[in-house]
């Protein structure tokens, strides 16, 4: 007897109702928050079964923005992300842990500089929905932290009073809708 398959179904980015952002310490005292204004995500389930997912994300380095043009171009330097020679940031979902209907532990490996770790991500489930066009869509809020350092982006600057300028933790955040492909 033949065993059926589950339709696989497709999610892609709606980038107009979506972000993705993070935050990292300055001085010891205050977060300076960033994004990445180009970026994408796709996505393939079984149905609406985000638990059984595969997930990519990839972002243009060079589309970083923090409201400061200054401090944008240091980040693009190859002090930072060089963006010129590493010009995406990728992660890519290795298995998802659905805590519960809402609650969702994604795990994959993000690239940065050419230096893939696994990292893990606390995803929450917003719910599905219809769009005044018929469009069925999904959201997602995303947060995770991880350590610059791991993915050699290791620049920083000692302080007089102790300390240093840029903290090595950097929160990430994220608010995705998908879109279901027809």
């Amino acid at each position: 007897m033949a065993t059926q398959t589950a339709t696989k179904t497709k999610w892609a980015l709606d980038p107009t109702h979506s972000e993705i952002g993070f935050k990292i310490r300055h001085m010891m005292i205050t977060n300076v928050s960033g994004t990445f204004e180009k970026f994408d995500v796709q996505a393939e389930a079984e149905g609406a079964d985000f638990s059984t997912a595969s997930v990519e994300f990839t972002a243009e380095v060079d589309s970083i923005s923090t409201g400061n043009a200054d401090r944008d171009n240091h980040l693009k330097s190859p002090e930072f992300f060089d963006a010129a020679k590493y010009p995406l940031v990728k992660f890519v979902s290795t298995r998802i842990e659905k805590k519960d209907s809402e609650n969702f532990v994604v795990y994959g490996d993000l690239t940065l500089r050419n230096v893939t770790r696994p990292v893990t991500l606390d995803v929450e489930f917003g719910g599905i929905g219809k769009d005044p066009w018929g469009n069925e869509k999904a959201g997602f809020t995303v947060s995770g932290k991880i350590n610059r350092t791991e993915f050699d982006l290791a620049w920083n600057a000692a302080l007089e009073t102790g300390g240093v300028l840029v903290s090595e933790d950097v929160k990430l955040t994220g608010e995705i809708q998908l879109v279901r492909k027809a």
